[in-house]
């Protein structure tokens, strides 16, 4: 763990922060007797009237509402085209980079890949102060799609960031020195946290991921003081013979059968979270069950409840108030983890405070804030798991075609389960009076494994394996990978307004500004900005990178910047991939080094096929449990998490044992997994992966992927 122990460093550092807080312009706010605000000097009074300060970005969202809205029009439609990059920091890290930069008082705070926090200079780009929490590279195995971090919060001071492997921290904002930190999450299970703090009135609320693994979901809040635990709620319930923790646990264990607790059940809170401070209701959404299928899951069926659900809990005491289940008895991994937003809309002649989500199913959502009626619920991609919603009771059609419930039963589900929209952030524009969202066209064969064993430390979804030609078999033109738009889409009606055409396989998160504008990026290295009425394309940027994160806007020295953090993990073949830092401005004139070439194109030269069908079908279990999240195509790239049927380690049982098993490549994020594996199961994967390379070789070039 890095702590500040220099003094001479700890007195630059604070040097440099008052420099940067009396540099500002229009975006500070009045300054204390000292002449300088202290660093991160955000209190309840500041969070309530952001808007009074529209130059600041607070949290992740600007505002509690998490909106993410610009009020600042400097940057509008008429001059977007004159946007040049000011500054721009390269980071040390290239893995995924999903977080929105905060700026208060003239200072940029981040985090990044494997939870690292930076803050800069907002004026010159000059790093300030830099902590690495020390994740180990074990960790990277022990969760789904990269070691990301989505974001920071700020309070009193201090910079809050939970790491992926479980810790909340609180950073002095001065110095990055760590103040406190607690263990939210039990280590002997494969649990990891990648969301942002939320703070709600003194309160930092977190959440944990890994329902894929095996482990039990809920939500917690500790002190923003002390790192005390003040409240936690679990969204399953647990084993009933040992009690429930409270009276909505024992209600959820009615819809359960079997013994899922022995499964962990699922539901993690990682991603969405906002908090009403009118209402004093903290909201989150919750993930998928373990496994997927509900048939090994909860055997006879049953909701499941808490997962796929959004559910509104007390802020002071954590208690139940209200939830609403999107996908009962879920089972093909629609998480409801995706962005919330809160708003006050004017619905059918009155004004009603609602709570918003575009979510993975397929279905844009619109709550009444206070008691959870569902207002309004309309798809905005194709849907084929349901046929509907309840216009009474808000709950879904379950379309009994898209159910893989008998053996050998195979269907092809819209969407799949990457889903319609998931972590990237939405944005919502008051004068629009539209929200900007990614909206994914994709589908995914499922059908239900005949039999399931539970891995401890490893992926869980009770699948089987479809046919490799259902798709032709049936004459789908159902998307298998991800086409991606951007979507205007009008709440209170329930339409949508305009949509771009396709702009990648996963799109990012946008921003939307007073001056008529959404800003969105691209997992093929584009930075757009578009006008938020029509669509229309208005200016662009190559990051040389993938971008997923959703940007902030700040004023510093009466000028109005966009800051992003680009650098997608999972970049396309034939990419670069070169994190950074990108703060713009009208008139900028930085430039970006040339990109690095690409990686050469892999040599597919797989050795012969020597092993058995059954140590080749014990291989492709074990991969599909382990490996498939991150190495199978198209979560495979060939830069950051290899395609394996290339890798040359396949011409050598001891060097692919000593990757897998020994970790010899556990500093670049490869953790080993001896405690999941055996020498016998490694080299079983290996002779599938053989076997799948000898396929892809069968195939013309330009036609593999």
């Amino acid at each position: 763990m890095q702590y500040e122990t220099c003094g001479r460093a700890a007195a630059r550092v604070a040097v440099a922060f008052a420099i940067a807080a009396l540099s500002v312009g229009c975006g500070v706010s009045e300054s204390s007797a000292s002449g300088a605000r202290r660093p991160a000097d955000v209190t309840a009074a500041r969070l309530s009237k952001a808007d009074s300060e529209p130059g600041q970005w607070f949290t992740v969202g600007r505002t509690l509402d998490e909106q993410r809205y610009s009020p600042l029009a400097q940057i509008n439609t008429e001059n977007v085209g004159k946007l040049g990059l000011a500054w721009y920091a390269d980071l040390d890290t290239n893995r995924g980079q999903e977080a929105t930069p905060l700026f208060i008082d003239g200072v940029l705070y981040t985090s990044t890949a494997w939870s690292k926090v930076k803050a800069f200079d907002a004026k010159t780009g000059a790093l300030l102060w830099e902590y690495d929490p020390k994740v180990p590279g074990e960790f990277a195995g022990r969760g789904c799609c990269d070691v990301v971090n989505r974001g920071v919060a700020a309070w009193n001071g201090r910079i809050y960031v939970a790491t992926y492997d479980g810790r909340l921290v609180a950073l002095d904002a001065r110095t990055g020195t760590p103040v406190w930190e607690v263990l939210t999450l039990d280590h002997d299970k494969p649990v990891t946290s990648t969301g942002a703090p939320r703070i709600a009135n003194g309160k930092v609320i977190i959440g944990n991921a890994g329902a894929e693994f095996g482990v039990r979901g809920y939500v917690s809040a500790f002190d923003a003081e002390t790192g005390k635990l003040l409240w936690r709620f679990y969204t399953v319930p647990g084993d009933p013979s040992k009690g429930f923790e409270n009276e909505a646990m024992e209600m959820a264990a009615k819809t359960w059968n079997g013994r899922w607790w022995e499964f962990g059940g699922g539901g993690t809170v990682w991603d969405g979270i906002v908090y009403d401070e009118g209402l004093n209701l903290v909201y989150f959404g919750t993930g998928n069950g373990t496994p997927w299928n509900r048939a090994h899951r909860s055997p006879g069926g049953g909701d499941n409840l808490f997962i796929a659900s959004i559910v509104a809990l007390d802020a002071d005491t954590g208690e139940y108030v209200w939830h609403y289940q999107q996908v009962p008895g879920e089972t093909w991994d629609y998480d409801s983890t995706s962005p919330l937003m809160l708003a006050d809309l004017e619905i059918e002649g009155r004004k009603r405070r609602v709570l918003m989500q575009a979510a993975k199913n397929g279905y844009f959502y619109v709550w009444d804030a206070k008691t959870g009626e569902v207002i309004s619920a309309k798809n905005y991609v194709t849907v084929t798991w349901s046929t509907g919603i309840d216009p009474k009771t808000g709950r879904p059609y379950i379309n009994p075609d898209a159910l893989y419930d008998e053996p050998g039963k195979v269907v092809i589900v819209q969407p799949g389960a990457q889903g319609a929209h998931s972590w990237h952030p939405m944005s919502f524009n008051p004068l629009t009076g539209l929200v900007y969202t990614t909206a994914v066209e994709t589908s995914m064969a499922m059908t239900g494994a005949p039999e399931y064993r539970h891995q401890p430390m490893g992926a869980n979804t009770g699948l089987g394996r479809p046919p490799a030609n259902v798709y032709e078999e049936r004459g789908s033109k159902a998307p298998r990978q991800g086409q991606a738009r951007l979507i205007a889409w009008d709440p209170v009606n329930q339409r949508e307004v305009w949509r771009t055409d396709v702009n990648g396989r996963i799109g990012g998160g946008t921003l939307t500004t007073a001056g008529g504008l959404v800003f969105q990026g691209t997992d093929a290295g584009r930075f757009v900005a578009y006008d938020a009425r029509t669509g229309r394309e208005l200016w662009s940027f190559a990051a040389q990178t993938g971008v997923v994160a959703a940007a902030s806007s700040f004023e510093l020295d009466g000028e109005q910047h966009i800051a992003l953090l680009a650098g997608y993990g999972l970049v396309r073949y034939g990419q670069s991939n070169r994190s950074r830092l990108l703060v713009f401005k009208l008139g900028g004139t930085a430039e970006l080094p040339p990109a690095p070439p690409p990686p050469p194109a892999p040599e597919l030269n797989p050795p012969p096929r020597t092993a058995t069908a059954e140590v080749v079908e014990l291989g492709r279990q074990k991969f599909t449990s382990h490996c498939a999240m991150c190495h199978d195509p198209p979560a495979a790239n060939r830069s950051v998490f290899p395609d394996l049927r290339y890798a040359p380690s396949l011409h050598g049982a001891e060097v692919f044992a000593s990757i897998v098993l020994d970790g010899a490549l556990q500093a670049n994020g490869m953790a080993s997994f001896r405690d999941r594996l055996t020498a016998e199961e490694v080299e079983a994967i290996r002779a599938y992966l053989i076997e799948r390379a000898h396929q892809l070789l069968a195939i013309p070039p330009e036609q593999r992927r």
